[in-house]
């Protein structure tokens, strides 16, 4: 392919010595340099008016095919390093969103050329189903990127996916199978590619975890030959989507109006397939046949499945509690230590005013403002002082989206409505802990202790009303952000 460039151009990667000397050196360096590097060098052949549309169109496939496998390593950096700080978090974050978001625009950009019947675009023409495959699984990774930080999504995303998605289907190729790089196994189209991103959003992904994100896109794409993509107004439909609009797919509570460019979409047989697979890993077996990117445990895919088993039914999932709209302040504080030192009145970390959207018996929706600290996430935890009371609740974050950079919206499940903080010992050491219900001999409590603190052998013990307390541990619940749920039996008081 190097052997296709004129000299026309001043831009460096023109000579094809020099880009052969590139493309060899960026897949040496180590993840980060090399996707910041072709970053660089994908914006200036981007801009470089002096390329051929071929020229252009091979260059950018060069440097994408050259650091696919840093890409990957990036990816799972970001997933498996342990206790990243949060600038170091972002940093990562932004190397990989950027790298796919960059890629994307692009191949894009070779598309629009084309679309313009730019001089030269005939000689593309056998490259575009490849060059529109690898345009949407590049923006279907920026729209992972973007969601392991719960947004916001740009609705131009959809509408360049839908657009390019209807332009191979109207040049009659958006199902042609290709292979999308040459080092990597399978097989896709277009049309896969574009469903695999629908299929994606309308998974509900704001209420996992990144982690259980990247398995639940694994889940998708062992499962989406299943799914059934379709232009005619069906029963058997649950989502739909406007190709040619700046808006998400949705589900299918009332007909959309009628469009050209409306399509339709279901889980087909997969919702069968991810139901018996569930059972499965109910039993303790992970599936080998499931490509998951690592070794997980059954306790980590099997609320993923649960997740992808609801949001893929026909009917949408019921809530436990019905909703009552309202609008007031909620003051919060963040954290298993700023939230027991409030309890035991010893100050505590400052507080920040959250605005609820609505309650239920179960929990309530805010609107939150995203600081600069940033530390509102899935699996925090939360204590909140209602406004106009004087009580405490203890709530955890279940599901985030960020509406814009500044403002985000979440909902909160209610753990207790009367917690008390406690100081005890556990195993010898000293334990701030957080008692979730009331104590009574003989009973079961739940008991928020710090992050790794819960052992399945070590009681708990603390002074409580002139007396001494024993928990005796039965199982852990859940790990959160900085905490663990344990379930313990209340001892007789000694």
């Amino acid at each position: 392919m190097l052997g296709l460039f004129s000299a026309k151009s001043g831009h460096p990667l023109a000579d094809a010595k020099e880009a052969k000397r590139v493309l060899g050196e960026l897949a040496l360096r180590e993840a980060a340099a090399a996707l910041d590097e072709v970053g660089g060098w994908l914006e200036s052949v981007v801009a470089d008016e002096a390329f051929k549309l071929a020229e252009r169109l091979s260059l950018i496939s060069l440097l994408d095919e050259a650091v696919q496998p840093q890409a990957r390593k990036l990816g799972r950096d970001y997933l498996t390093s342990p206790r990243l700080g949060r600038q170091q978090e972002y940093k990562l974050w932004q190397a990989n969103h950027d790298f796919w978001a960059q890629l994307g625009a692009a191949y894009d950009s070779c598309l629009e050329r084309y679309a313009r019947q730019e001089k030269g675009s005939e000689a593309i023409k056998s490259d575009l189903p490849l060059l529109i495959a690898r345009m949407l699984r590049a923006y279907s990774g920026r729209l992972k990127w973007d969601q392991f930080r719960y947004g916001p999504i740009a609705g131009e995303l959809w509408q360049r996916m839908g657009r390019a998605f209807l332009f191979a289907e109207q040049n009659k190729f958006s199902r042609q199978t290709l292979t999308p790089y040459p080092a990597l196994p399978g097989e896709t189209a277009v049309e896969s590619e574009y469903l695999r991103a629908l299929v994606f959003q309308a998974s509900s992904m704001d209420s996992l975890l990144p982690l259980e994100i990247e398995i639940a896109e694994r889940f998708i794409a062992h499962f989406l030959p299943q799914f059934v993509f379709t232009a005619e107004v069906r029963p058997d439909n649950v989502y739909w989507v406007d190709a040619d609009k700046p808006v998400p797919p949705r589900r299918l509570a009332v007909l959309p109006q009628m469009s050209p460019s409306l399509r339709f979409f279901s889980a087909g047989a997969a919702l069968a397939k991810v139901e018996a697979m569930l059972r499965q890993v109910e039993r303790g077996e992970v599936p080998a046949e499931v490509n998951l990117g690592g070794q997980y445990s059954a306790r980590i895919v099997l609320p993923v499945l649960r997740h992808l088993a609801m949001y893929w039914a026909p009917k949408p999932p019921m809530r436990s509690h019905d909703r009552h709209r309202v609008k007031s302040r909620l003051t919060v504080v963040n954290g298993l230590n700023g939230i027991h030192a409030r309890l035991a009145d010893k100050g505590g970390e400052d507080s920040e005013a959250w605005v609820v959207d609505d309650v239920s018996l179960g929990g309530m929706g805010a609107q939150v403002p995203l600081g600069a600290n940033d530390w509102v996430r899935i699996g925090a935890l939360l204590g909140m002082q209602p406004e106009g009371g004087s009580n405490w609740l203890i709530g955890v974050i279940r599901r985030f989206s960020r509406e814009t950079p500044a403002q985000g919206s979440v909902g909160i499940e209610t753990l207790s409505k009367a917690p008390q903080a406690v100081a005890g010992d556990l195993g010898g050491m000293d334990c701030n802990a957080l008692l979730l219900d009331t104590l009574h001999s003989g009973d079961t409590v739940r008991v928020v202790l710090p992050s790794a603190a819960f052992e399945p052998a070590i009681p708990l013990v603390f002074a409580w009303q002139g007396r001494s307390a024993r928990l005796d541990p039965i199982e852990q619940i859940e790990t959160g952000v900085d905490f663990d749920l344990g379930l313990y039996r209340v001892a007789p008081p000694v």
